[in-house]
């Protein structure tokens, strides 16, 4: 007869699979996860997850990963060397994958996932599609070559923050940003710290990556100076709730536009490579011209730091699974949903009124 104990632990075991599977499956109204979660539970958990992580320079998740799989193959291995047979065994392991596979994805739709089904910014915000077009993008790459042009000598002279550093005037260029979205909130930022995951990073070209359970901020180390305040400004979009690559990209872009010199360098680099892509080549040619010889030259040492360690099948591959995952938490673009920030840039306005991409100097 099966004793009460065990009986208990199947019905949580049952149970845990059941809530993973709700929280996975039941659709919830859009409007409730912005008042519910991302604007009620989340902010303060972010605060103190974010806190906590902050205090060791070694990312968390990093832990976690090595005991989890330590844990698991341990298990695993006593299960095969077990009397049970190979079926029950293969039974054991399924099962147990299971309930941790479960766990995990509860505890990553809690601690940041359900951010993916809030409002997305094209339809929180004034949009207007008519100002999208390819003349617009041509002219906003023009005044992106300005940008940098005017800024490298100060960005370069200044220097750029460290790899490790929280830099304060990026910090409150995201909260003016956020704010002037009409998004309040106040997040605490994570210290960017270097993962066990960063061979990886390099070889994927993986510039970096919010962790959802500890909510730290992890970056590649390859990542040069002048591209790294952009990077950590879109992470820290992450963390202040923009769960989509592209609002992500448009809040970090916004973020850096009202920081040092520094960080607009790397924002406006930033997006005169998108927009590059966007308006096809013979134009992108044209506009490539107008740079100056410093822009010019960073922008060809992200494409060597990229041709140098970029492996195309582990990228290709990374990126096929990243494309799912973003569409299995409800983001229909996908990996496209990176290239956004341009029309979100162009046909933005802001509460105020403001287009989002700002008038020429």
């Amino acid at each position: 007869m099966e004793s009460p104990r065990l009986a208990r632990g199947l019905r949580c075991r049952i149970a845990l699979v059941v809530s993973a599977a709700l929280a996975a499956l039941v659709p919830v109204p859009a409007p409730v996860v912005e008042r519910a979660y991302s604007e009620g539970l989340y902010p303060p958990l972010q605060r103190l997850l974010t806190t906590t992580s902050n205090f060791t320079p070694l990312p968390v998740l990093d832990v976690l990963i090595a005991v989890v799989m330590a844990g698991f193959l341990a298990l695993a291995w006593r299960d095969a060397r077990s009397s049970a047979g190979w079926v029950r065994t293969l039974l054991r392991v399924v099962v147990r994958a299971l309930i941790v596979g479960s766990a995990a994805y509860i505890a990553f739709a809690v601690a940041w996932g359900f951010n993916y089904r809030r409002i997305p910014l094209v339809e929180a915000l004034p949009f207007e599609g008519e100002r999208v077009t390819a003349g617009a993008a041509q002219r906003a790459a023009s005044m992106a070559v300005e940008r940098v042009n005017a800024l490298h000598d100060a960005a370069h002279a200044a220097g750029f923050p460290s790899a490790d550093q929280i830099d304060d005037r990026l910090v409150d260029g995201l909260r003016r940003a956020v704010g002037e979205l009409g998004r309040g909130a106040s997040i605490v930022p994570a210290r960017p710290k270097r993962t066990l995951l960063d061979w990886y990073f390099r070889t994927a070209g993986v510039e970096g990556l919010t962790d959802p359970f500890f909510l730290e901020t992890l970056i590649s180390t390859d990542v040069l100076p002048f591209e790294r305040p952009f990077v950590i400004a879109h992470e820290w979009s992450h963390l202040a709730g923009f769960a989509d690559e592209g609002d992500a990209n448009f809040v970090g872009w916004l973020a850096c536009l009202r920081a040092t010199p520094s960080a607009q360098y790397s924002g406006w680099l930033f997006l005169y490579s998108e927009i590059a892509q966007s308006i096809g080549r013979e134009a992108a040619m044209a506009i490539a011209r107008q740079l100056a010889p410093g822009p010019r030259a960073d922008l060809l040492a992200i494409r060597e730091r990229i041709v140098r360690h970029v492996n195309p099948r582990v990228a290709s591959a990374g990126w096929r699974a990243y494309d799912a995952y973003l569409k299995a938490n409800r983001i229909e673009a996908g990996k496209a949903s990176y290239a956004q920030v341009v029309r979100l840039a162009l046909g933005v306005r802001l509460p105020s009124g403001a287009p989002a991409f700002p008038e020429r100097p």
